[in-house]
């Protein structure tokens, strides 16, 4: 299909409008972005998704460093004989690694005569900067909570999830603090024949036996639970339930879980748990590497809108990090042995 003539002018006012965004006189050749620039499109990134707002993101200087702590865990409060009490806040004590990282989202000619059909300059405009950004942030998710390699070159047939892409949260977890995840089988079935009938008591013994024991209490924890697990509890329930009051409360059970606030993250794993701090899960950009380029590709009759950064990710404090890994989360009755 052919670009339609309103698509061919939209295009061009939307490359003009790019160009003075960026202050750039031609968006087809890869164009870096200023500091300011920089962190426009981040808070763009961040509107975008709901929980991007919600951990740490932020720009560093070097490929290669310390991780930076933004929420101190210990305790500020004291007193010295003597003196005055002092707590410090500085950079944790473990590292990270950013790797180059390159985003592109393509929209063909006829999703984009469509869009250009469907309604006026302004929604057309809206439609191409919403396709870029929210697929570019939801990426930043998608390979932060399923990463678990950096491939010289990637492959999205094979790890759709981003798996090579880059190292996520968990997978830094299993490599550099292996005892904060649980990694023996274990069974959750609501009709008892498991080891666990509710995700409270899987959620109450992560907390009180890998969250370090000062933590425990910190109400910025929070439980992050994948869908199927989710979905089989509140099943079990609304089977359960009696009266509307019950079904109701059965719907609303995943909001809380173990006395924790509880997420579903987009991409999160279906069968994992996490409790943590949402603020623990960071997302460092290095400063500087940022480029950009907007390209109507002829050969491939489509725009593609390209992100070229140095990218990574890391968990602030591993003591605050305990989950069970979803390959050795089963849900139903744990097999007899034979």
């Amino acid at each position: 299909m052919q670009l339609n003539q309103q698509a061919q002018q939209f295009l061009q006012t939307y490359a003009a409008d790019l160009g003075k965004s960026f202050g750039v006189s031609n968006v087809s050749q890869q164009f870096s972005i200023s500091a300011p620039q920089e962190t426009k499109l981040r808070a763009a990134l961040l509107e975008s998704v709901e929980f991007l707002k919600m951990i740490t993101t932020m720009p560093v200087d070097q490929l290669k460093g310390q991780v930076v702590k933004v929420g101190n865990y210990g305790i500020a409060t004291g007193r010295k004989k003597g003196g005055r009490f002092v707590s410090t806040q500085d950079v944790g004590g473990h590292t990270y690694e950013l790797t180059e990282t390159d985003s592109c989202s393509a929209i063909t000619w006829a999703m984009l005569s469509v869009w250009a059909n469907a309604g006026n300059k302004n929604e057309f405009m809206k439609l191409i900067n919403q396709n870029a950004t929210l697929r570019f942030a939801l990426d930043m998710l998608r390979v932060g909570f399923n990463g678990i390699s950096v491939a010289e070159t990637s492959d999205p047939t094979a790890n759709p999830l981003g798996e090579d892409v880059n190292k996520g949260w968990h997978q830094i977890v299993k490599e550099k603090a292996p005892t904060q995840i649980v990694t023996t089988d274990i069974y959750f079935d609501p009709d008892g024949g498991g080891d666990y009938k509710t995700l409270d008591a899987i959620v109450t013994e992560l907390k009180n036996s890998l969250i370090h024991p000062s933590l425990r209490s910190d109400p910025r924890l929070v439980v992050l639970v994948g869908s199927d697990l989710t979905a089989t509890a509140q099943t079990h329930m609304m089977n359960q339930a009696d009266r509307p009051s019950e079904k109701v409360a059965a719907q609303k059970m995943d909001k809380n879980i173990g006395g924790l606030s509880a997420f579903t993250p987009p991409f999160f794993p279906g069968k994992r748990i996490v409790v943590t701090t949402l603020k623990n899960l960071h997302i460092y950009t290095q400063k500087g590497t940022s480029q950009r380029k907007s390209e109507n590709v002829e050969d491939r009759k489509q725009l593609e809108d390209k992100y070229w950064r140095n990218e990574g990710y890391a968990i602030e404090e591993f003591e605050v990090y305990a989950a069970v890994d979803e390959a050795n989360m089963h849900i139903g009755a744990r097999p007899v042995q034979q």
